[in-house]
């Protein structure tokens, strides 16, 4: 997979890059071991790149008692597969795998969250990010309070839209610019590191 191009759009090489990118895409490598290949696709659009790192960053790397740093990751699985959208079920179900301490789940959710074993909190997040991905108009109030029901509190709820709606973005770019997804992350999590 890595010797086919990871963008049909330019990618710049290390020397070329704005020094916050280089900065921030070095420090990404050093902790994972390698450069998801998002990194890369995106940086030819600096500006633009760092707010989607920025606004990604905001959502996914917190946790609340309502909204764990797996649940958000499922969520990204979920409704790209739903977008089926390859390079983020493949990234991202690494992640998930590794914030739910579970090797199976991420596969479960890609193929069909609805069997998995879940929390009846986390299905029902599931169910409504679903659908917001696929079917935004059908999103109801009481959907919302669904999730208010199952513990999420407001900036919970908030979240979980906004986590759909940054993947909806992601899904389409990835698919606009082929990005295929790093060799390393289909083992990521499925064995113990070294």
């Amino acid at each position: 997979m890595t010797s086919s191009p990871i963008s049909r759009f330019p990618v710049p090489s290390r020397d070329q890059l704005d020094p916050r990118l280089r900065e921030r895409y070095a420090d990404v490598e050093e902790r994972s071991g390698f450069l998801p290949n998002v990194f890369g696709a995106l940086a030819w659009r600096p500006a633009e790149a760092e707010a989607f790192f920025a606004l990604h960053d905001a959502l996914m790397d917190k946790e609340t008692p309502g909204l764990s740093k797996a649940d958000r990751e499922l969520v990204v699985v979920a409704t790209s597969a739903a977008n089926d959208c390859l390079y983020c079920v493949v990234a991202h179900g690494a992640i998930a795998r590794i914030r739910a301490r579970d090797p199976y789940l991420a596969d479960q959710v890609a193929v069909d969250w609805r069997k998995a074993p879940l929390s009846d909190r986390v299905h029902a997040v599931l169910d409504v990010a679903v659908r917001l991905a696929l079917r935004p108009a059908e999103v109801t109030a009481a959907d919302l309070s669904t999730l208010r029901g199952h513990g999420l509190t407001e900036d919970d709820v908030w979240d979980v839209g906004a986590i759909v709606s940054l993947f909806a973005l992601s899904n389409r770019l990835a698919h606009w610019a082929a990005i295929p997804p790093n060799e390393e992350f289909f083992l990521l999590g499925r064995l113990p590191r070294d």
